[in-house]
């Protein structure tokens, strides 16, 4: 139907739509995410997902990524996330579940080892607390390099294992028992 009033009423009603309602705002909040994931061609599937960051610098804002590992995302030449780092960081440092896919060169390794050193907090004396496993040695020198330069100064021990026999040399004979 066909809702009459007056041009008091009209300017009233206008008046009332003004007013910022949670809901309006929240829906605001979604469309601008969804416009930013747009623009950087981040698909996401999942309920509840957390926004993406555009920046490094809320990592330590909004997440108190540790100061020193800021320092060195920034010294090793990282000023802006790309997409995958955006939405993957943040997804993992809320603890949740993740599989992403990305191409070559766009940044996954340092978008799960920030949130694992985050994890980890701080170094500890009790054996490995976290373990990357990957298919080629290549890959794993890659992510060991990039971890080491990721938690230089914060007292983490980084190692990679690629051969039993040394491994044990390395941790001792009882390392397989105790790990």
């Amino acid at each position: 139907g066909i809702k009459w009033m007056s041009s008091l009423e009209a300017k009233f009603e206008d008046a009332k739509d003004k007013k910022p309602t949670a809901e309006k705002l929240e829906r605001l909040r979604r469309e601008k995410i969804n416009r930013f994931r747009n623009q950087h061609r981040i698909n996401v599937q999942g309920t509840d997902l957390p926004d993406p960051i555009a920046t490094f610098d809320q990592l330590q804002e909004e997440y108190k990524v540790h100061p020193k590992i800021m320092e060195n995302i920034q010294a090793a030449g990282f000023h802006v996330p790309t997409p995958i780092q955006m939405q993957a960081i943040p997804v993992m440092l809320h603890g949740r579940e993740l599989l992403a896919s990305a191409p070559t060169g766009s940044g996954k390794t340092l978008a799960f080892c920030i949130p694992l050193l985050t994890h980890l907090k701080q170094p500890r004396n009790k054996g490995f607390r976290a373990l990357i496993i990957s298919p080629t040695r290549e890959l794993a020198s890659q992510t060991h390099r990039e971890l080491v330069k990721l938690a230089e100064g914060t007292g983490f021990r980084i190692h990679m294992i690629h051969k039993a026999a040394e491994a044990a040399k390395k941790f001792g004979p009882k390392s397989s028992k105790k790990f």
